[in-house]
């Protein structure tokens, strides 16, 4: 059965902003015509004219909560504040391979990402190191993984990350990046031997699917969002669940990590 793209999960709306859980698959915007994206979905259930603003994105293949604008002010308050860091974003994956990492460790990375011209596949560039790539069999084009900062030739970025729990070849991670580039945590991932289930383009081997009738997926997903609402500048927290895919696909590995992250 097809994707229902005529309703997006709403996580929360009022007369600033509209949040959502954005499936895998779909874009946030700017899709090739006559392709869906969350921009167009919404703005087909507002009145002509009505503003939506794009303030952050997440690649197609991610999941997870993402936020826009109804109004210029608010576009532009919560554009400053991804731009200044102030956005607290927490992040999980699932990964293939061994977290450089004992379980429950917390860990910085600090990294380089860089990207030459039109090229769709970024590479890590450890701070001090020399280059690592990570080979790609399939990618894609879309903008970063909480991608609110202007990287079009990369630039430093950082992560704390943690196992949360491991289960055969795979295991569930914990992400709190600071920082928002081009596939920053996909190629950070991958860079150290555990690249995220599904993403060809960093190297994964293991296939993880969408729904039916959206594009590729891997399993990465914006779990929380945390940020000062634009109009009230009182603190708003954002969670989506669990996916549906990652319950079907992932039950055991899922299973007693319900308050992952913690608040």
């Amino acid at each position: 059965m097809a994707a229902n793209l005529s309703h997006l999960e709403r996580i929360t709306e009022d007369d600033r902003l509209i949040a959502i859980v954005k499936p895998a698959g779909l874009a946030t915007a700017n899709a090739a015509r006559g392709t869906p994206s969350v921009f167009t979905i919404l703005q087909r259930s507002r009145a002509a004219g009505a503003f939506l603003g794009v303030v952050s994105r997440l690649d197609a293949p991610v999941s997870g909560v993402l936020v826009m604008a109804k109004t210029r002010a608010a576009a532009a308050e919560l554009s400053r504040q991804f731009r200044e860091r102030l956005v607290e974003k927490t992040y999980v994956a699932v990964v293939e391979g061994r977290f450089p990492a004992a379980l429950g460790q917390w860990v910085d990375w600090h990294d380089r990402i860089e990207r030459q011209g039109e090229e769709r596949r970024s590479r890590l560039r450890p701070a001090g190191g020399a280059g690592r790539g990570v080979p790609a069999d399939d990618a894609d084009n879309d903008g970063g993984d909480g991608g609110d900062e202007d990287d079009v030739a990369g630039g430093e970025c950082h992560v704390r990350a943690r196992v949360v729990k491991r289960l055969g070849e795979v295991s569930l991670v914990e992400l709190v990046p600071s920082t928002g580039r081009r596939h920053q945590l996909r190629v950070q991932l991958a860079g150290r031997g555990c690249p995220i289930v599904g993403d060809r383009t960093y190297g994964s081997r293991l296939p993880f699917a969408a729904a039916p009738g959206l594009g590729p997926a891997i399993a990465l997903h914006a779990r929380r969002l945390a940020f000062a609402h634009p109009g009230t500048r009182q603190a708003a927290v954002l969670e989506a669940g669990w996916p549906q895919a990652w319950q079907a696909r992932f039950p055991a590995l899922l299973r007693g990590t319900e308050q992952c992250p913690p608040s």
